[in-house]
């Protein structure tokens, strides 16, 4: 998966098995739990990594689940 971390290529992996079972983008809180990280902020900090590089995408500011992968 390119040029990615090992932690950013956990949550790209974690949240597309995620939108397959649940039909809808995961929540910061609910990627911090499926991936083992214990701040949501962290989470947003490597999303907004991989926004940077087109590999994910937000659908809208206000939303709480706005995180999908590209």
């Amino acid at each position: 998966m390119g040029d990615f971390t090992e932690r950013q290529v956990r949550i790209l992996r974690w949240m597309r098995s995620y939108v397959a079972v649940n039909g809808e983008a995961p929540s910061l809180r609910e990627i911090a739990a499926g991936v083992g990280l214990s701040s949501p902020s962290s989470v947003l900090y490597q999303l907004e990594r991989l926004e940077a590089v087109g590999a994910v995408q937000r659908c809208g500011e206000a939303r709480r689940r706005a995180w999908l992968t590209c």
